[in-house]
This record gives C-alpha cells, sequence and structure tokens, in this order.
C-alpha cells in the first residue's frame, strides 16, 4: 500500500487567542475606568475633554493596575491595597504633579488653609487630594472591576510580563503628566521636600507589606444588608465631598479626621461579621462611585467646556456608572 501526504488543515488559534483576551480584559478594563473615575465621573474634567482619557490612562490605570496586582499576587487584601493606593498619592501629588509643595498651582491658592509652614504645605488639601486618589482613583475602580468577575476576584490578571508592562506604562505615565505640569507651571519642589515625599512613599510601602493578612472574621452574624452598605457609604464619602463647602481651614481637617474613624471603624466591624459577602463590597464601591456621580453635577471642571456641555457629560458618565453598578450586580448573583 502506498502512503499518499494529505494537505495539513490549518491551525485554528482563534479559540486560544479569545481565551487570552478573556483573561486580560479586566486589566484593560481597569486600566481605563481608573482615571474615567478620577477624573470625569468627578467632574473635574468635561465630556469634550475626553481625548486625554489615553494620556491619563498610563499613570492612573498602570497604577490601580500594579497596586491590584501586586496584591493580589501576595495574598494580601485591603489593608495592603489602601496603603498601596497612598503611596499612589504620595508619588502622583508629591513628586510628579508636587501640588503638596506649590502654593498657587495653576492659579489655585491650595496650601492657604490650615497651612503648615515649616513643610511649606497644607494640611486641608494633603488630606483631601491624598482620599481622593486612595479611595476613588484606585480602590473604587479596583473594586468594581472585581466584582464583575467574580470567578478571578482574587486572583491576579496578568503575568509576569503583563506586570512588567503595567509598571512601564506607570512610570511613564508618571513622568509625563510631570513634564506637561512643569511646562504649565514650572514650580519645583525643594529638595527637602522631595526628598520627604520619597521616604514617607518608602515608609509607605514597607508598611503595606509589614501588615500580615488577618482572617479573624466572626463567628456572629450582623453585617447590614449590602443595600444600607452603600447608602452609609454613599453617605460618608458625600459628606467627606461636601465638607468644605460648609467649613474651612482646620474645622475641616477636623471633620475629615472624624469621617476617617467612622468609616474605618464602621467597615473594620461590618467586614468582620460571618455574612459580610462580596456584595456588600460591591455595595460599598457602589455608594462611592455614586457619590462622585453626584458631586460632578456641583463641581465646575477645570478641563473642558463648562454649562451645557459639562452638565450632559455629568449626565452620560452617571448613566455610564449606574450601568458598571448593575453589570456587577448580575455577575454576584450568577456566581452565588
Amino acid at each position: 500500500m502506498t502512503y499518499t501526504p494529505t494537505a495539513s488543515a490549518p491551525v485554528n488559534n482563534s479559540g486560544g487567542i479569545r481565551a487570552a483576551l478573556r483573561r486580560v480584559a479586566p486589566a484593560f478594563l481597569l486600566f481605563f475606568l481608573s482615571p474615567l473615575v478620577a477624573e470625569f465621573l468627578l467632574g473635574n474634567m468635561s465630556i469634550d475633554a475626553l481625548g486625554l482619557l489615553l494620556p491619563l490612562a498610563p499613570l492612573y490605570g498602570g497604577g490601580a493596575l500594579l497596586i491590584r496586582e501586586v496584591t493580589r499576587r501576595t495574598g494580601r487584601g485591603w489593608p495592603t491595597l489602601l496603603l498601596l493606593a497612598l503611596a499612589y498619592g504620595l508619588v502622583e501629588e508629591g513628586l510628579a504633579i508636587q501640588t503638596l509643595f506649590n502654593p498657587s498651582y495653576l492659579g489655585f491658592h491650595l496650601l492657604q488653609e490650615a497651612a503648615l509652614p515649616v513643610l511649606g504645605m497644607g494640611a486641608w488639601w494633603t488630606l483631601f487630594v491624598l482620599t481622593l486618589h486612595v479611595v476613588w482613583s484606585v480602590s473604587v475602580p479596583i473594586a468594581m472591576v472585581e466584582a464583575l468577575t467574580p470567578t478571578r476576584e482574587t486572583r491576579p490578571w496578568l503575568g509576569r510580563f503583563g506586570l512588567a508592562v503595567a509598571a512601564v506604562l506607570y512610570a511613564f505615565g508618571a513622568f509625563m503628566v510631570h513634564t506637561f505640569t512643569h511646562r504649565q507651571d514650572p514650580f519645583t519642589a525643594s529638595s527637602a521636600q522631595l526628598i520627604g515625599t520619597a521616604i514617607a512613599v518608602l515608609l509607605t510601602l514597607v508598611a503595606a507589606f509589614v501588615l500580615k493578612p488577618r482572617s479573624d472574621v466572626s463567628q456572629v452574624s450582623g453585617a447590614p444588608r449590602p443595600i444600607a452598605a452603600g447608602a452609609a457609604c454613599f453617605l460618608l464619602g458625600a459628606a467627606f465631598m461636601a465638607a468644605h463647602y460648609f467649613v474651612k481651614g482646620w474645622p475641616v481637617v477636623a471633620v475629615y479626621v472624624a469621617l476617617y474613624a467612622v468609616a474605618g471603624v464602621t467597615l473594620r466591624l461590618w467586614s468582620r461579621k460571618s455574612d459580610w459577602t462580596p456584595r456588600h463590597r460591591l455595595a460599598v464601591a457602589s455608594g462611592l462611585l455614586m457619590t462622585y456621580a453626584a458631586n460632578s453635577f456641583v463641581q465646575s471642571p477645570v478641563v473642558g467646556s463648562k454649562g451645557t456641555v459639562a452638565l450632559i457629560g455629568n449626565a452620560v458618565f452617571t448613566l455610564g456608572a449606574i450601568a458598571l453598578i448593575l453589570s456587577a450586580a448580575r455577575a454576584q448573583r450568577r456566581a452565588a
């Protein structure tokens, strides 16, 4: 019998490509969601400035993705993630943009209230802007995307190469934002301020990894319903965002400290209850997300058009936030 070779069938790699895209889809979503929340949902940038999303994504999205992946790869939880987010805020506002030290950043006199002359800083602005980054620029987008992918909530989304890419993008984004800001406002912090910020970043990073993950979940139930937890966090977030409209200087600093204490103790107690679930985490993130959506309608954008265009953009971004929440809630129901 004679063997007759036949043409080999073409290899179909489309299934493998689709699987790879599904694996990294959460990372892509977080990469763009972080700047969308941080600047556009907040109302700081109007919808006609949406083209700035691409240059903003390496800093915001790369930073959030790097923080999330490092936290999950090391098997740690939200305390570590929050401290890494604080380090992120210190890098952006203390080293890259340097608003923590600039007395007249873009014409805004941010350091006059609750001034700390020895440090060349303002207590109000420092607490306000770092909280924005820790909570809304980093933590809320991460929580929302993790809720959308409940089967991979605490698993890494990227391999080593992807992690390296995220780090490079973050470093590039920080450099580009620093360069662009310096061209607009040629302020440079003092050597002591820059060194002090670098030391603060290093100490925050050390604290993030010195903290050991805790699993001391109480055997007692008593967590509130998810909708109640979300409503409480919305009110806490709204109180934080609105406080400066009513009180200034050191009194608003005292309000912030009180809100930190209430939020920290409350969430700590709730999260230790035996009936605390991923749906509660989604509710907390959703309440905070809607805080930014509500704020956008009272905040005048710094970049982009004001008036009707800004209001239309606020409505569009708010509807997008609601759609994201509903999608995450469906994903949580399917997982349950």
